[in-house]
Formats: C-alpha cells, sequence, structure tokens
C-alpha cells in the first residue's frame, strides 16, 4: 500500500472517532505544554537573574566581611573591613576605576507628621557610577560634604512619594533617628534586587553615618558593611580580584585564611544560572512525566481500537492486505496522533510562557530547542508506543478475524 494511502486512511479513521482521538491526544497535549512553560519559565528566570545584577553596575565586585565559612556560620558579619581599605583599593589597585564603600542600615525616616522604615546608606560619591545610578532632580553628595560630615541626604522617588507625595523633596528636612537631613537630590527609579528597593533608600554622607548614626564599632577606623568596586572593563575583573585580595591580605596581616570575601558578578551569575537551571531541568523532568502517561494512553486506545476493528482487519487481509501494510496504518495512526497533540501542546505552553512574559517580570520566551526537544519526543513516544498494538494488528488471521466478527 502507498504511504500516502495510508496516510489518508489513518486520518479518516481518526476524525471518524474525534472525541476518542482528542482525549487521547490530551496526555501529549499536557506533556508537551508543561515541558514548554518548564523550560521557558526557566530560561526566563535566568535572564532576569542577570538582569538584575546588571543593574547593580558595569563590572562590579563586592568585597564583604568574614571568611565564606564564617559567613555561614554567623548571624553577625565581623567587623573586619573599614574605609580605609576602600581608600586604599582606590590609591593602589589599578584595575580598579571606582570605589565605595556602604554602610546599611534600617532606620525610621520622619517628614513632618509622615514616617516610614526604610534603608539608609551611608557611602560616597563614587556610588552613582558604580551602581549606575542616576540623579533626577538635586545633586548629589561631593568630597565636601563627606569632609565636613554634613547631614545632607538624597532620596529614592519610592521613599519620596511615602514621605511629600506630590511635594518637591528638594530643600526639605527629614529626620532620621532623631537627627535633622536636608534632601538636596532624588534619584531616578532603579526598581528592586532580590526584594531590596533600591529606591525606597535614602543615601547619606558615609562619614554622616558613622559620626551621627551607627557610631564608629571597629578600632580600626568606620567600619563598613561593604565595598562596591568596578573594574575599568570585563577584562580587568580578574586582575581586580587578584590586586584587591593581595591588598587587604597585606594590610590586615593574614597569614591564613582571609577575613573578607571576594564575590563578581560572573561568580554570581553562574550559581545563580546553576540553580536556575537545574531547577528547570528538574521541572521539565517532571512535566516529561505526562509525556510518558500520553504515551501509555495512546497504547491502550489503539489497542482497543484493534479489538473494534477486527472485523475490518480481517477483511483487509482477506482481499490482499499484508501484515506491513496493517502494521504501517496503525503505526501512522499512533504517529499523528502523537504529532498532533505535540503541535497543540507547544501552542498551548507556548502561549503560557508568553503570558508569563507579559504578567510577570520574567522576560519568558519559547525556546527553539525546546521546541524541536518537544516535537521529537511527542513523534516518538507515537512510534514506540504505537507498535505493540499495530504489531498485534497486524499478525491478526485474517479467517479468526472474520468469524469473531
Amino acid at each position: 500500500m502507498d504511504i500516502i494511502e495510508s496516510v489518508k486512511m489513518a486520518t479518516t479513521t481518526l476524525l471518524a472517532n474525534k472525541l476518542r482521538s482528542s482525549l487521547t491526544m490530551l496526555g501529549i497535549i499536557i506533556g508537551n505544554a508543561s515541558v514548554i512553560a518548564m523550560i521557558g519559565i526557566g530560561e526566563g528566570a535566568q535572564k532576569f537573574a542577570a538582569s538584575q545584577f546588571q543593574s547593580l553596575g558595569p563590572n562590579v565586585l563586592f568585597i564583604g566581611p568574614g571568611s565564606p565559612e564564617g559567613r555561614n556560620r554567623v548571624i553577625t558579619l565581623p567587623k573586619t573591613l573599614v574605609l580605609e581599605d576602600a581608600n586604599a583599593i582606590a590609591k593602589q589597585v589599578r584595575a580598579a576605576k571606582d570605589v565605595a564603600p556602604e554602610i546599611n542600615n534600617r532606620a525610621t525616616i520622619i517628614f513632618r507628621n509622615k514616617n516610614t522604615t526604610s534603608t539608609v546608606l551611608g557611602t560616597t560619591p563614587n556610588y552613582l557610577s558604580v551602581r549606575s545610578f542616576e540623579m533626577d532632580r538635586g545633586r548629589f553628595f561631593n568630597e565636601l560634604d563627606i569632609k565636613r560630615n554634613n547631614p545632607v541626604a538624597v532620596i529614592g522617588p519610592d521613599l519620596a512619594k511615602k514621605l511629600f507625595g506630590n511635594q518637591n523633596p528638594l530643600g526639605q528636612q527629614i529626620r532620621i533617628q532623631n537627627v535633622a537631613f536636608q534632601v538636596i537630590g532624588l534619584t531616578v527609579a532603579k526598581g528592586s534586587f532580590l526584594g531590596n528597593n533600591n529606591d525606597d533608600s535614602a543615601f547619606i554622607p558615609i562619614t554622616t553615618m558613622s559620626s551621627r548614626l551607627v557610631g564608629r564599632t571597629s578600632p580600626y577606623g568606620i567600619d563598613v558593611s561593604i565595598i562596591s568596586v568596578s573594574a575599568k572593563d570585563e577584562n580587568s575583573i580578574r586582575a581586580a580580584e587578584f590586586q584587591i585580595k593581595n591588598l587587604l591580605r597585606l594590610r590586615h596581616k593574614i597569614t591564613q585564611d582571609d577575613d573578607f570575601t571576594i564575590q563578581t558578578q560572573k561568580n554570581i551569575l553562574e550559581i545563580i544560572g546553576t540553580i536556575t537551571g537545574a531547577l528547570t531541568i528538574m521541572l521539565a523532568a517532571i512535566a516529561g512525566i505526562s509525556l510518558f502517561v500520553g504515551g501509555i494512553g495512546i497504547m491502550n486506545i489503539m489497542l482497543v481500537s484493534v479489538t473494534e476493528r477486527t472485523q475490518e482487519i480481517g477483511l483487509r487481509k482477506a482481499i490482499g492486505a499484508t501484515q506491513q501494510d496493517i502494521l504501517l496504518q496503525f503505526m501512522i495512526e499512533a504517529v499523528i496522533l502523537s504529532i498532533a497533540g505535540g503541535l497543540l501542546g507547544i501552542a498551548l505552553g507556548g502561549g503560557g510562557v508568553l503570558l508569563v512574559g507579559i504578567l510577570t517580570p520574567l522576560k519568558s520566551g519559547v525556546s527553539p530547542v525546546a521546541v524541536v526537544l518537544a516535537a521529537s519526543v511527542s513523534g516518538g513516544i507515537g512510534l514506540f508506543f504505537g507498535v505493540v498494538p499495530a504489531k498485534r494488528a497486524a499478525e491478526l488471521d485474517p479467517i479468526v478475524a472474520l468469524r469473531s466478527a
């Protein structure tokens, strides 16, 4: 029998039983949609994480206090980084472009009868360039404000909205822990990073933060929460990391384990990429189970179909159809069910991924690899699970088949 004729006959048979064919395809549809959706959302999560870290600033290294082992064991981080460390890095590390030490704290901020608890960040003027912040109105504090411990503050747009509403915040007086600060600038909206809203923060000179709000708790100078360093370019990141490590080990007179931790954007992205990649594979594998279940459904329905069509098979064999013809027809029917279900599942999963991309921050997209994989698996499942019923139909004795009808 001609292959085209077999396809036409298989299609006609499936269309004659629309409900049964649709229910048979349901498992394949759900399986393919799940695989496409899980892979698409997983890739979207990876892109979202990458964009979040890119928003921190280009080629940034983060230096935190305490060794990696110590950071896992204690809740309160040790006071092992001071402002002089940041100044030394700025002067001596040639691969570094800008350095911005930070002191982070949560505090109550008051304006007249309004108050809110937000992040107060003491830093230096280089913070703007290192962390890629921009000014919307006013100015950021300068080196003179740092030297004089001036009580000036720059606030984010969300904090400005909470305290001032539609009123212009520039020149207004706010109180942070009962210390009066003059608002001199407003930053451009930056968005949240890993749950920390940069737009709901107040930025003040690091010297003012130390002398008026948190006090000096390190005997070696002004202790800092973190030091952000921007390398000159992407190729300078490794050199900057190496030079910073050697400098801090000399300054801290370290002979064994470091009392600081250096993380680069690349390292953090690799860790997050590994985690999200593993989660994507796990979710896709779980979704793939439904493909297997769908294949079993196809085999069951095809076995029932063989029993129902015994007379048809016997008649066709009696008029000259070979075992190969019968085998081919039932195999084609199984493959058509799988491919049709796969295409519908791909369309459904792709639509779901695009919808997630529209309604959430995840920049999800339909992966061509996932589409090819799902379509290939669907066809393979039809072929694999169609073998048993097709073989059973092909081996029917025509005389027995006609008698049992």
